[in-house]
């Protein structure tokens, strides 16, 4: 028998969890019994169970995101049907559940039947004294608490947490001797290998569940790791054959001397193997002082991508929610961006917060397309430009939660959680935004077609979107050819 085994469903099998692999680091003498099995989420689901079924393990921890919730709840069910027929070698395990998700849902979530512990909060600690505690007492499998038992875990010191960065491997799973139903290999140098630098966030966005701390105060700080111990653990990633870095930092450059320090770092990496590593940074606009943006200057083509939150560009909206905001300035730093670096931009907007409406939202897209569109700037630059239109969500536990009564807020109680109507835009308006922000993913961000530089561009592509969608009568699954001869009869 396994004695603990970490699982979770990514999105992708290229998308590694850092999270799993923190926990297993962090486990001191325990960590030797612990093995960890990754999943992805378009997996078949009897590829999951076979594989969790034939470990065996004593304990079950298995961490739980906003996009692989309904995955893990149609998981345990079918694995609760097997530990239920009482057949030998299918004993059911302690389930620990962990991640981002369990850590604010209410406790009659309907997922938390399936568990003997959750864990709320970062768990490299808390799931370690778990751990130990169970092994002491002797807790059996087939013991059972008749609720799980909530644990609320302190944020933790990262100067005190031993790095997991050496767990990533080439395999997906390292444990030879598990039964598994298909081994997918994924080379190490096509995989997305996440890093982070920092936790936390010095702002209050009252949709990000970084605003809050156990879901009632506000949080408003940031930890970082030790720097020159984490350039080492990055030194030795670039050499083990890492190509692509994501930095989960929520505010990657608050902290502008460091920013520049691990960007200078990468820089040399990036010279060292000619062009050959990508780093992916989420930066906050209005902290971009010169000597950063300098620095960013230097990334030669195809190195790095940015992440860029705007969210609104509605100045009233924005203070609303707690978001500082300052609209000239971000749009100015996003044309430097633009203009004078190599980088390929990410630029967010968020349809349906408090108060918002259609033609509010239109104005604050079409001055971002102003501000990043082909017209700005040579035409050989035009595919670095990506605009992401998002659809608000209800994170469990987030703060935006307090303007649900005065502005009307409707949300899909179902993962994602998105808004579906507010006393500001209706359900039909939401609805189109959603078939705009599919239609331009697939067709701007793609580069399926170069629009026009003619400018406002909203209004005309959701025209184009409400006709597409009439057509095809979905946004999805839609063949490229298909797509593009309708587009050019509807636009030439």
């Amino acid at each position: 028998m396994l004695e603990i085994l970490l699982t979770t469903i990514n999105a992708k099998w290229i998308h590694p969890s850092l999270a799993l692999r923190l926990l297993k680091a962090n486990l001191g003498s325990l960590e030797e019994r612990c093995e960890i099995i990754e999943f992805a989420l378009r997996q078949p689901l009897a590829e999951k169970l076979e594989s969790l079924l034939a470990a065996k393990s004593r304990i079950l921890g298995i961490s739980v995101s906003i996009w692989n919730h309904t995955a893990t709840v149609e998981l345990l069910e079918e694995l609760e049907k097997v530990w239920a027929s009482g057949e030998t070698g299918n004993e059911r395990p302690v389930l620990v559940l962990g991640g981002p998700e369990v850590s604010y849902l209410p406790p009659e979530a309907g997922i938390f039947k399936h568990a003997d512990y959750v864990i709320r909060g970062e768990g490299e600690i808390a799931f370690r004294e778990l751990c130990k505690k169970i092994f002491a007492e002797g807790q059996k499998p087939t013991q059972r608490n008749n609720s799980p038992q909530f644990i609320d875990a302190e944020p933790v010191n990262l100067e005190q947490i031993k790095s997991a960065y050496h767990l990533y491997t080439d395999e997906d799973w390292k444990q030879a001797s598990l039964k598994q139903a298909s081994l997918k290999q994924v080379s190490f140098a096509k995989k997305l290998i996440y890093v982070e630098a920092s936790r936390g966030c010095p702002f209050n966005c009252e949709f990000c569940l970084s605003a809050v701390d156990g879901g009632s105060k506000v949080q408003n700080f940031m930890r970082e790791f030790p720097l020159e111990p984490f350039l080492a653990e990055m030194e030795q990633l670039v050499r083990r054959g890492v190509k692509t870095f994501k930095f989960l930092d929520r505010s990657f450059n608050v902290n502008v001397k460091r920013a520049i320090k691990i960007s200078e770092f990468f820089l040399e990496k990036i010279k060292e193997r000619e062009n050959s590593l990508v780093v992916h940074f989420e930066m906050v606009p209005s902290v971009l002082p010169p000597e950063l943006l300098e620095t960013l200057t230097r990334f030669p083509p195809g190195t790095l991508r940015l992440e860029i939150g705007i969210q609104t560009l509605n100045m009233e909206v924005a203070s609303c929610i707690g978001r500082p905001a300052n609209p000239e300035k971000e749009l100015e730093t996003l044309r430097f961006l633009r203009e004078k670096t190599h980088a390929i931009i990410h630029a967010d907007l968020i349809a349906g917060l408090p108060g918002e409406d259609l033609a509010s939202f239109g104005r604050g897209f079409d001055r971002l397309w102003n501000a990043l569109s082909p017209g700005n700037s040579p035409s050989s630059n035009s595919s670095r430009i990506e605009i992401q239109l998002g659809i608000l969500k209800l994170l469990p536990g987030a703060l935006i939660s307090r303007h649900n009564k005065k502005f009307s807020m409707k949300y899909n109680s179902a993962p994602p959680y998105e808004i579906e109507e507010t006393s500001a835009m209706s359900a039909s308006d939401l609805q189109r935004i959603k078939n705009f922000a599919r239609f331009w993913e697939i067709i701007v961000n793609r580069g399926l077609i170069e629009l026009n530089k003619e400018k406002p561009v909203f209004e005309k592509f959701m025209e184009l979107s409400d006709s597409l969608f009439n057509h095809f009568g979905r946004n999805w699954g839609i063949d490229k050819n298909d797509l593009l001869e309708a587009v050019k009869r509807r636009m030439y």
